[in-house]
């Protein structure tokens, strides 16, 4: 375990998978993140390469051949990952291709992902080195899992979310018998900036959003106001998620998404796949801001 300190906020990031399992108030130990109850989801903050969801029948087509991935990729739950350097204010990690990925993965690369604590935010920095002769292809997600309720004497409907923009997107439903992308949509907003949140709300597993024009939303409270707030200027996908039965709600940027039913499973072709030159770099990153309000 890893951790970062400033006079507002507090982080650690877990070795395993370079999770970010913790963001707390200093001043009033005030926790925002989801504790990662093993009964309900195990997960704190997964960090998605070189896919984002599932593929169809966990396998994808490349050059000819075949290759088996699990859900949102190898970076999770990784025991290799390293941490690369620390800094006052910022924690590094990296993994970098080896044998066992090249089995998954033919590629040869390089991923960085940093924290760094900026006054009352925390900005998630990625890095893709392409180390090889030929173009790689990934995609890349963040997964944070955010408390709701955080305060005492709270319900989670309680709480909701607010998008910068007013938004006529629908989410692209998902087929529950194998996690793909189905053909059909639903409607979620009507020209409105906002998302009261419900437990059933995720019967039917996440809300992915392609064509949001919001690049910003935070999570409020009717009591307490705004909590916090994620940007994702860098990410063209946004997934909205938590299990029916959680006291959490995921606001997830993604570059990428799950295979749909009907793909044919090349790489090449999957819907949001980045295609990054040989011995380039590809940079992103997306910022978790808390309100200030709750910290000092």
């Amino acid at each position: 375990m890893h951790s970062l300190k400033n006079d507002k906020l507090e982080i650690s990031i877990k070795n395993m998978g370079a999770e970010l399992c913790k963001i707390a108030s200093v001043k009033y130990q005030t926790h925002f993140m989801w504790d990662a109850n093993p009964d309900v989801w195990r997960g704190y903050a997964p960090n998605l390469f070189p896919i984002v969801g599932a593929l169809k029948n966990n396998s994808y087509l490349f050059e000819g051949n075949t290759y088996t991935l699990p859900k949102h990729g190898f970076i999770r739950n990784n025991d290799d990952m390293e941490l690369h350097e620390k800094t006052n204010d910022t924690l590094t990690f990296k993994l970098i291709y080896s044998e066992k990925t090249l089995k998954m993965y033919p590629f040869k690369f390089e991923f960085y992902i940093s924290f760094k604590l900026i006054d009352n935010a925390i900005q998630i920095h990625h890095t893709i080195k392409n180390l090889d002769i030929n173009p790689l292809y990934f995609s890349l997600g963040g997964h944070p899992a955010f408390k709701c309720p955080v305060f005492k004497n709270e319900n989670y409907e309680d709480y909701y979310l607010e998008f910068e923009h007013a938004e006529n997107s629908k989410t692209h439903l998902i087929d529950m018998s194998n996690g793909l992308i189905s053909l059909d949509t639903k409607p979620i907003f009507n020209n409105t900036n906002t998302l009261p949140l419900k437990h059933e709300l995720f019967n039917k597993d996440a809300l992915v959003f392609k064509d949001l024009k919001s690049k910003k939303v935070a999570l409020k409270s009717h009591s307490k106001g705004r909590i916090l707030s994620v940007e994702f200027q860098d990410f063209p996908y946004l997934g909205i998620w938590a299990k029916p039965s959680g006291d959490y709600v995921c606001i997830e940027p993604w570059l990428g998404i799950a295979d749909h039913v009907d793909t044919n499973q090349d790489f090449k072709n999957k819907d949001g796949i980045i295609k990054l030159n040989p011995e380039t770099e590809f940079k992103a990153s997306y910022l978790v801001e808390i309100d200030n309000s709750h910290l000092v």
